[in-house]
């Protein structure tokens, strides 16, 4: 049983830092821009009130915020984390954030005499709520072996990829392959729809075959029945996209398809549809070729 301290209670954070608390057994000091669920006050989690605060109470500090500003702030902010640690603390970010800032972030951690990880998941709300996202991390491998147990009662895939940032570059390759998925799924049921077939059954057989795949499962299910509530919003993958292609500049490479891909969650965000789950993405193909997969 440790001090654990958790700073971002949205979507993902909540059900992370429950199984944390339920499934480990941990004590949990937490801070979030909005009240904290009654669920863990009540199951013995103290609110704080700044990051600061997280990290005096705290051994091990986790991050779950949306963009590369947002752990800045947490971290190095007024009252932010880094005024609360002391030699020997870990601080853990599970948000998903540029590569290049989360070098210089745990640089500075470094030389706050603390070990720093980053460590973004893959697998949504529903790998959250489960205990099985994938956890993609990159530092020291003594930090990585100390920080193990908890991570593995948030998830089930957890590999230690390399050094920091090395985690965030392996979840930006993630995102890339996700968001190409899902626009492969949303024009294949379109052109089925629109051609006549039933895309369900399209989608059945194709589940059977070479093309099947998790984003066809999940996703695909998500444009038939036209259930589109977010369990990881399109606003979200627009900022992990636009990382990608702002590292390919860097880089000196060419990503055509995913600047394909970005563009038809912009077009989408134009039509006010950033808010929901990213397996909206089909609704720009949709709206470009004035058909729908299927009616809700």
């Amino acid at each position: 049983m440790a001090n654990i301290g958790f700073i971002g209670l949205g979507i993902m954070g909540v059900p992370m830092a429950t199984n944390l608390q339920q499934k480990g057994g941990h004590k949990l000091f937490v801070n979030d821009k909005k009240t904290p669920p009654a669920a863990l006050l009540d199951g013995g989690a103290k609110a704080c009130a700044n990051g600061a605060e997280v990290a005096k109470q705290s051994d091990i500090i986790f991050i779950m915020v949306p963009d590369t500003p947002d752990v800045e702030a947490v971290l190095f902010g007024e009252n932010g984390v880094a005024q609360g640690l002391s030699a020997g603390k870990i601080v853990v970010d599970m948000s998903s954030i540029s590569p290049i800032a989360t070098k210089e972030f745990a640089k500075k951690i470094n030389d706050l005499g603390c070990e720093y990880l980053d460590a973004p998941v893959s697998g949504g709300e529903v790998g959250a709520k489960a205990g099985s996202l994938t956890i993609m991390v990159g530092g020291k491998e003594e930090t990585f072996n100390k920080v193990k147990p908890m991570f593995e009662l948030m998830g089930q895939n957890i590999t230690l990829v390399g050094g920091n940032g090395d985690g965030q570059t392996t979840k930006v390759a993630n995102q890339i392959i996700v968001a190409l998925n899902i626009q492969a799924v949303a024009e294949a049921l379109l052109f089925a729809s629109k051609a006549g077939a039933d895309p369900a059954k399209v989608r059945q057989a194709l589940m059977g075959g070479f093309a099947s795949s998790r984003i066809l499962e999940v996703h695909g299910e998500r444009m038939i029945k036209r259930t589109f509530n977010p369990g990881f919003r399109i606003n979200l993958h627009q900022k992990d996209l636009n990382l990608a292609l702002q590292g390919a500049k860097s880089l000196g490479i060419s990503l055509p398809n995913t600047a394909t891909a970005q563009e038809l969650m912009n077009a989408c965000a134009a039509n006010g549809l950033s808010g929901m789950d990213h397996s909206a993405l089909c609704r720009a193909v949709e709206i470009m070729s004035a058909h729908e997969i299927a009616k809700a």
